[in-house]
């Protein structure tokens, strides 16, 4: 998926996922914009199940005009996305330095660590929400503040310098809550960023745009 401050992907050849052996369905064509997590809930499917079925892991892109495979489907019947809840956007303009699962200093990584770009450090809300936690010194991920989204889904954001919002708060999608720092004995500045579903931590590569 293409990250943020890249104008547009490159041309690539078209990507048509492998369809399983014995197992009917239709292919969807992804749109510009469009994640993974978009297009399970278009076709009421999990997520982590429609990526099992296509084999994208982790750090694959899925690119506009790529083929997806959704098992099962009689035909496809895509919904207008005004129809299907607000989705997330990138919390920070920046490049991605520790990908979800990624093993650093004995710890797994149950988000993504997003270095800013040009010293911009400025988070904003990925998706509109209310302020449900915030704690200033959380354990080694320093001021750290949880939105819920009503929808069972909760995005964190932690290893900030600073903090603009507070419990009860209600943010609306790209408004700006924090700014990127650091956090105990690792002085690097990045964002750790987390996308939940209850307490499970949900690979955000399938959810960001």
């Amino acid at each position: 998926m293409c990250i943020l401050m890249v104008s547009g992907c490159a041309s690539t050849p078209m990507v048509v996922s492998p369809k399983p052996e014995g197992v009917s369905g239709v292919y969807h064509r992804v749109e510009k914009g469009q994640t993974l997590w978009m297009i399970s809930r278009i076709y009421n499917m999990d997520v982590e199940e429609l990526a099992r079925v296509n084999r994208i892991s982790d750090t694959a892109k899925v690119e506009a005009g790529q083929q997806v495979f959704i098992p099962f489907a009689q035909k496809p019947c895509p919904v207008p996305e005004k129809n299907l809840g607000g989705g997330f956007i990138w919390p920070l303009k920046g490049r991605v330095v520790g990908e979800f699962s990624q093993t650093y200093a004995n710890m797994i990584n149950k988000g993504v660590n997003i270095q800013p770009y040009s010293g911009n450090t400025e988070v904003v809300a990925s998706r509109s929400g209310r302020v449900v936690f915030y704690a200033p010194d959380f354990d080694v991920y320093g001021k750290t503040v949880i939105l819920d989204h009503g929808d069972g889904f909760m995005t964190v954001y932690a290893r900030n310098a600073e903090v603009y919002v507070k419990p009860g708060d209600r943010v609306e999608k790209g408004n700006v809550i924090a700014r990127a720092g650091s956090a105990g004995r690792d002085k690097a500045v990045y964002l750790h960023f987390e996308i939940r579903k209850g307490r499970l931590p949900q690979n955000p590569n399938f959810y960001l745009p």
